[in-house]
């Protein structure tokens, strides 16, 4: 005799020990699709371009050109950095750059996996894996540019370059947690990736990329009260002068990534499937 299933539309969150058990072997079973898709995703992204992986160092080169030019026509004032003004630039654009691929890749991956979600039941979590890994891989090809850029402007670097990558995984987890936010409104309407575009323009200047971090009025309140700042200017030191600015900011900003990341990973898993119903109906 078969078993008989009795489905409820009861809440998941009303068994939160069944709930984390779940999703930590969804997490696990999600790891070889993400690598598939992953390794799908990096092929299509250079393959379909002609400057291929160039795209990875045309942004910060470019942006360090402009605004070093702008500088020694005294056409805005940057302020005294620590590394000679363009590696500061290129470097900084690099996390940035880096920041804004892991906010904007859950949107992506769940409106481009659309027509999957609707269709095949899998771990959802391989989506927001497979951008991780991306983010990863083209992180990877921007350290070249990074070490040339060390070299080129003899950079010094302290032993603390070493815990460097710490605080650049805590940047990656909070772009991610930001996106795994919005991925089921990014499901649902188009707006959202095309405001996130307009959000990360301006929030590149409210994150001291092209200049150093202020240090009195109402603009530097605002620098320091945005979460980015910590977790790249720490990452930013960490990798150069040894010389930390930002400790408790970082610490305060990472506390508050890891809750809002766990937080919002149970979200994700129940607002989901709300919006793929809404999506395929």
């Amino acid at each position: 005799m078969r078993p008989e299933y009795i489905y409820t539309p009861q809440s998941e969150l009303r068994h939160p020990k069944r709930m984390f058990r779940q999703m930590w072997r969804d997490l696990l079973a999600a790891r070889s699709l993400a690598w598939r898709l992953m390794v799908r995703d990096i092929s299509a992204q250079y393959r379909q371009s002609f400057l291929g992986i160039a795209w990875a160092f045309i942004p910060p080169i470019a942006m360090a050109v402009g605004f070093t030019l702008a500088g020694n026509a005294r056409a805005i004032s940057i302020g005294e950095t620590d590394i000679p003004y363009p590696a500061y630039v290129m470097f900084s654009t690099a996390l940035w750059q880096t920041f804004v691929e892991s906010l904007q890749g859950p949107v992506q991956a769940s409106s481009d996996a659309k027509p999957m979600l609707a269709r095949v039941k899998f771990p959802r979590e391989a989506l927001i894996l497979a951008k991780l890994g991306e983010v990863g891989f083209n992180f990877g090809i921007k350290m070249i540019l990074i070490c040339a850029l060390f070299l080129i402007f003899r950079v010094p670097v302290s032993w603390t370059v070493i815990l460097a990558p710490v605080a650049l995984i805590h940047l990656i987890l909070l772009g991610t947690f930001f996106g795994i936010l919005l991925a089921p409104l990014g499901l649902l309407y188009k707006d959202v990736s095309k405001g996130l575009t307009m959000l990360t323009g301006l929030w590149l200047f409210l994150t001291p990329v092209v200049y150093p971090v202020p240090e009195e009025g109402t603009f530097a309140t605002i620098v320091k009260l945005n979460p980015v700042t910590p977790l790249l200017v720490t990452t930013r030191e960490l990798a150069t002068t040894g010389i930390l600015s930002q400790q408790t900011g970082f610490w305060i900003a990472s506390l508050f990534t890891l809750i809002g990341l766990m937080v919002t990973w149970v979200g994700f898993r129940i607002a989901l499937p709300f919006a793929i119903e809404r999506v395929s109906s």
